[in-house]
C-alpha cells in the first residue's frame, strides 16, 4: 500500500518537474546548488577571496582556541568557536559573491531591472517600458513611495525619462513619480546600490493607493527583453536565482 503511494507520489513530482520544464518556469534551486554557483562567481571574478574566507575561519578558530588555553578550556572554547568561525567564513563569502553578482551583470542591457527584480516585496518591476535602438532604456517600478522610473544608458535616456513622466502623469494623475539614473558618473546612482536607494525612497501610498496604481500601470503593460542572468543579491545575504 505504502509502496503504491510512494510510487505515485514520484510520478506526480516527475509530472511536476516536465511541466514545469514546458512551461518555461525555472526550477527552484536547491542551496547547494545555490553556494555551487556563487563558489564559481567567486573564482571568475576574484580568487583571492577564497583564501581571504579561509583565512578568517582559521584566525577566528586560532583566537578562541587561545582564550580557552588561557581559560584552561581549549578543547571546549575550541567547540565553540568553530560555529562562530563557520559563520564569520560564510558572511564573507556572502560578500564577496554579492559583489562578483554586481560585476557579471554590470553594463549589460537590463541590468537595473534584473536587480530591481529581485527585490521581494515592495516592489513590482516593469522592465524596458521605454527603449533606444541605442540600448538605452527605463523600467518602471512600483512601490509606497509611488511610481520609481529607473534610467540606464547615455544621454538619451533623460529624454526617455521625461516621455515616460509624461506618459505616467496622463495614465496615473497625482501619484509620486521618482527618475533614478544608474550609473556610476555624478548625479547617478551605482548598480550595486539601486537595491539599497529604491528600499529607502520615502512612503508616500498607502496599500489602497498602491493596488489601484498597479492595476492602472498593469493595463498600460511594457516590452518584453531578456534579463541578464546569474545570481542575484537580495538584502546583502547569499544570491539566488
Amino acid at each position: 500500500m505504502f509502496g503504491r503511494k510512494k510510487k505515485a507520489a514520484n510520478a506526480a513530482n516527475q509530472n511536476t518537474r516536465q511541466e514545469l520544464k514546458k512551461s518555461g518556469a525555472p526550477e527552484k534551486q536547491s542551496q547547494l546548488s545555490i553556494i555551487k554557483d556563487a563558489y564559481k562567481l567567486i573564482k571568475r571574478d576574484n580568487p583571492k577571496s577564497l583564501i581571504w574566507c579561509l583565512i578568517a575561519f582559521i584566525l577566528v578558530m586560532v583566537f578562541g582556541i587561545i582564550i580557552g588555553n588561557n581559560l584552561g578550556h581549549p578543547i571546549y572554547f575550541g567547540i565553540l568557536a568553530f560555529p562562530l568561525s563557520v559563520l564569520v567564513a560564510f558572511y564573507m563569502f556572502s560578500r564577496f559573491a554579492n559583489t562578483a553578482a554586481f560585476k557579471s551583470i554590470e553594463g549589460q542591457m537590463g541590468a537595473g531591472a534584473s536587480v530591481l527584480m529581485s527585490i521581494r516585496r515592495g516592489v513590482v518591476t516593469t522592465p524596458a517600458v521605454n527603449v533606444t535602438r541605442a540600448q538605452d532604456m527605463v523600467h518602471r517600478a512600483s512601490s509606497k513611495a509611488g511610481i520609481i522610473l529607473i534610467g540606464e544608458g547615455g544621454y538619451a535616456v533623460k529624454a526617455l525619462l521625461l516621455d515616460e513622466r509624461r506618459k505616467m502623469e496622463r495614465f496615473v494623475p497625482g501619484v509620486p513619480i521618482t527618475e533614478v539614473l544608474v550609473g556610476n558618473s555624478q548625479g547617478q546612482i551605482p548598480l550595486k546600490k539601486l537595491q539599497k536607494h529604491v528600499k529607502k525612497l520615502p512612503k508616500k501610498l498607502n496599500t489602497a493607493q498602491l493596488r489601484e496604481v498597479r492595476a492602472r500601470l498593469k493595463a498600460v503593460g511594457g516590452l518584453n527583453i531578456p534579463l541578464p542572468k546569474g545570481p542575484m543579491p537580495k538584502n546583502i545575504k547569499l544570491p539566488k536565482r
